[in-house]
């Protein structure tokens, strides 16, 4: 039978002729999806239509209009019929009469009817106090009766939508922020609710609201084909279970997926999410855009007044290299080149996550439109700013999803597609694979202070469960591919390893602690043999940490944390064994000596500043420090470590690693002292300065005539303070039984402009002696070790290494 032969059929039998068609059409197995919606629309239309003119006979000024849903064109099997019965209202008895006439044929059908009666004027008004019922009217179309009342409506709503919209758009967001509040994320959820969810078909209304109101519009690409999919995974669920219900329970899973054709349950769940992902992922971008309308509407004519009617400045503050601020968004600089930039994608998400801002759609768009892939294996600036990005902690996750949304994630890691999306049947589990993953790493971002590489934790906490996308076990397989991933991404052979046991054994800690025995030797033994060495267990503490919390508040507790704390110091006691000797430290350089001799010589700094090599090989390339090698030689005296790092941060250079050490010079040449200062530096943006002027400066540095701390706390007052993530608090420690001739302090704290200045500043003033030091910079965190002794050369008592640890943690938090 045909659609035509099904609508005649519904017209010439009344109301069962109407259930038989409506039963016809959706048992048929030829039409689902978008068809079917509009067949079973235009079949309830010529009903409804027929029903009216059949009720109204000689009645004028009455009209019958679908909203909602059904003014869409779109009835799932069990969806309400959403119904406007509108009259000009010079007959309400007539009205009344006619209303029951329409709405009791579709009840005794035991069909679900919202219904109003109302008045042009009428509706406008209740529209006017209630945002959902202007959101229906804005989908409203004719049935039958008036055209020109319905018309008159349509146009009259419209523009209030449109005049009203920079009051009722922040309400409509308000709407859906509760709502996502209550009904979470559909994205993630095992059992959601395709329409209340955040990133459900609600969410799609909204942003077609948005839209009709002229003030901002959501990026179109994959939103009608992700509105479609969540329409179709309703349609089968009323089907499947015969009921109007929003709701994908776990039990009806399997039914649904067999009526739209897939694999399995999770196929459809996996289809479910990536539709919710890009509407919830429109929303994001729709609503920071119409802040945005509505923000520069209300500066506009202050600014216009100031100006003198002039056009306004746009400000654009640099935050990287090829990366600005603007108006709140992190864009591309005018002079950035993706299609010759590898690196600007990760380098601009940095950025952005670091200074707790959005990145522009526009600007992704251009990156994944434009960008080359990076090389294999990436260089070292590519996966410094994946590190850095990974521990910028909450902002990480809006900013990876705006690189997922444009496919920059899959391009950079082809491995995450596998568990992109991928739910999580355990009731453990909140969060997909791959959201888990982003939280694992978000939550290792609090964790950094406590582990001497903080670059692998965080790779580690992205990598751990990259073996759920494949057969068997996860741990197992996920180690494969982190070794992989690793070595792409250009961490040599020894960070490879660590990187690879850690995903092997992530689950190693909490599954001891929690199902052996602590007290048999053979189960402490069994660990430390899995975990090698001191460096690689703390690494593996903080993961299983990480893990646990992203997991879901089931997955971590305090009686579980002293469990795995536990085992840790067992397994600890296991490792330490003889403690190495310090190792001596290497013979100068040819170059640095000569330096040296000419410091002394010259009673004042020298320094060089090497342009980095060109790699010969890729690996080479991958594994090549960032910026370029400062040599610097000073005879030894006070403050020198605060002066140089207070002139190169006045310079806005970043410290990559630093070394200092004492130079004994050769007894042929002088008898006496140098600083040796041997350290890599970048230029936060732009060029580097040149070496005569960074020695004039730190000459002014060290006799006292340049004010480093007033020229410092200058330029952080002319930049005003973003609000972006808020960084775990330093942390301090006295390392035990780490060297015989010195005290070593650590410091694991948030890389800062000037940090080093600061720490150099404080131990300049607790009176102790820098005998050497050790500085790298891992992405955002800076981990530091300084051997400092007492003025004899002597290390420092414990009292007062404990009292120096407090002092330089209470510097850095204050």
């Amino acid at each position: 039978m045909t659609g035509t032969d099904v609508r005649t059929e519904a017209e010439d039998s009344g109301p069962s002729g109407y259930a038989a068609a409506r039963l016809r059409l959706l048992t048929e197995g030829a039409r689902s999806g978008p068809p079917r919606r509009a067949a079973l629309a235009e079949l309830t239309d010529d009903w409804l239509g027929g029903l009216f003119t059949a009720a109204a006979k000689d009645l004028r000024g009455a009209s019958l209009v679908a909203v909602g849903g059904y003014g869409r064109g779109e009835l799932s099997p069990r969806s309400d019929l959403d119904l406007l019965l509108l009259h000009d209202g010079s007959d309400p008895g007539a009205v009344a009469a006619l209303a029951d006439r329409l709405w009791y044929p579709i009840w005794d059908l035991g069909l679900a009817l919202d219904h109003s009666v109302r008045t042009p004027a009428e509706a406008r008004k209740t529209a006017g106090e209630d945002v959902k019922v202007q959101l229906g009217l804005l989908d409203a179309r004719h049935l039958a009766g008036d055209l020109g009342l319905t018309a008159g409506l349509r146009t009259a709503v419209l523009a209030d939508w449109r005049n009203q919209a920079p009051k009722r758009l922040p309400e409509l967001q308000e709407l859906c922020a509760e709502r996502a509040d209550r009904q979470g994320e559909l994205q993630y959820l095992l059992e959601p609710d395709l329409k209340e969810a955040r990133g459900g078909l609600r969410d799609a209304t909204a942003l077609r609201a948005v839209a009709a109101s002229w003030l901002a519009d959501a990026p179109r690409e994959g939103l009608a084909d992700a509105r479609r999919r969540l329409l179709d995974v309703r349609d089968a669920l009323h089907l499947a279970t015969g009921r109007a219900t929003d709701r994908l329970a776990l039990q009806e899973q399997d039914q649904v997926a067999a009526e739209l054709g897939l694999l399995d349950a999770d196929t459809l769940l996996r289809q479910v999410y990536e539709a919710a992902r890009v509407i919830a992922y429109a929303s994001d971008v729709t609503w920071r855009e119409v802040g945005r309308v509505l923000r520069a509407r209300a500066v506009r004519p202050r600014l216009r007044a100031m100006l003198g009617g002039g056009k306004p400045v746009v400000e654009r503050s640099p935050l990287a290299e090829g990366v600005v601020e603007q108006d709140g968004e992190v864009v591309l600089a005018r002079a950035a080149r993706p299609d010759r930039d590898p690196a600007l994608p990760l380098r601009a998400a940095a950025a952005a996550a670091q200074a707790g801002l959005p990145l522009s759609l526009h600007a992704v768009r251009r990156m994944a439109a434009t960008v080359r892939p990076l090389p294999t294996p990436w260089p070292a600036e590519a996966r410094e700013q994946l590190v850095t990005l990974l521990g910028s902690g909450r902002p990480t996750v809006d900013v990876w999803e705006a690189l997922e949304a444009e496919g920059l994630i899959s391009r950079l890691l082809p491995d995450w597609e596998r568990v992109r999306c991928r739910p999580q049947r355990n009731a453990v589990h909140i969060w997909t694979v791959d959201r888990h993953l982003i939280e694992t790493a978000v939550r290792a971002s609090e964790l950094t202070r406590r582990v001497s590489r903080p670059d692998l934790l965080l790779v580690a906490a992205l990598l751990h469960d990259i073996g759920k996308g494949w057969p068997g076990d996860h741990s197992l397989a996920g180690e494969i591919i982190a070794k992989d991933v690793a070595a792409r991404i250009g961490f040599d052979r020894s960070d490879v390893a660590v990187l690879s046991l850690l995903v092997r054994h992530h689950l190693l800690l909490i599954e001891t602690a929690t199902r052996r025995d602590l007290d048999d030797p053979a189960t402490v033994r069994s660990v430390a043999e899995a975990v090698g060495t001191q460096s690689t267990l703390e690494l593996l503490h903080a993961l299983t940490e990480a893990d646990a919390l992203a997991t879901g508040p089931a997955a971590w507790s305090s009686w579980r944390g002293s469990l795995v704390a536990d085992l840790v110091r067992r397994v600890s006691a296991v490792l330490a064994g003889d403690v190495p000797e310090e190792p001596e430290p290497a013979a100068p350089t040819a170059e640095q000596e000569r330096l040296a001799i000419e410091a002394y010589r010259t009673g004042g700094p020298v320094l060089a500043l090497r342009a980095q090599r060109e790699p010969v090989t890729e690996e080479e390339s991958a594994q090549e420090p960032l910026g370029v090698e400062l040599l610097i030689a000073v005879p030894d005296q006070p403050a020198v470590l605060p002066a140089v790092a207070g002139v190169l941060a006045v310079h806005r250079l970043t410290v990559r690693t630093a070394e200092l050490r004492t130079l004994t010079l050769p007894d042929d040449v002088e008898d006496g002292a140098v600083l040796l200062l041997n350290w890599r530096v970048a230029a936060e943006y732009g060029s580097l300065p040149q070496a005569a002027r960074l020695r004039s400066d730190l000459v002014r540095a060290l006799d006292g005539t340049l004010d480093i701390a007033g020229r410092l706390a200058e330029r952080d007052a002319a930049y005003p303070r973003r609000r972006g993530w808020i960084a775990p608090p330093a942390r301090v420690t006295v390392a035990p039984a780490a060297s015989h001739h010195a005290t070593v302090i650590e410091v694991r704290a948030q890389d800062a402009p000037g940090l080093l200045h600061r720490i150099g500043t404080a131990l300049e003033k607790a009176g102790v002696r820098v005998r050497s030091m050790h500085v790298s910079t891992l992405g955002s965190n800076a981990v530091d070790a300084f051997y400092v002794t007492t003025g004899a050369g002597e290390p420092l008592p414990g009292e007062d290494a404990g009292s120096l640890a407090r002092v330089l943690e209470a510097t850095l938090r204050g």
